[in-house]
């Protein structure tokens, strides 16, 4: 059997790059035509100093790489840790 293992660093960054990219851009989107307002607003109340605005959309890029990266990085520890005492050995 394959021991399937992440790798945390590379996995949060990963997501912390698309997830950042994604802020970014749904901010200038929104800037530009309104599109996406809503879920931008809320955003807004869970990021602090991020607005829909051109200085809101680097904001919105650092907090949601530094957002995901921790959060995916503790998805793939823990998902080593519980593969490592519960998987199955065969």
């Amino acid at each position: 059997m394959i021991e399937m293992k992440i790798n945390p660093k590379i996995f949060g960054l990963t997501g912390g790059i698309m997830w950042g990219i994604c802020m970014f851009v749904m901010t200038l989107a929104a800037v530009a035509t309104g599109y996406s307002e809503g879920i931008l607003n809320i955003m807004a109340t869970i990021y602090p100093g991020y607005s829909i605005s051109i200085a809101g959309a680097f904001i919105g890029l650092i907090f949601g790489f530094i957002d995901m990266f921790i959060g995916l990085y503790i998805f793939a520890w823990l998902y080593n840790y519980l593969d490592k005492k519960l998987g199955t050995k065969e």
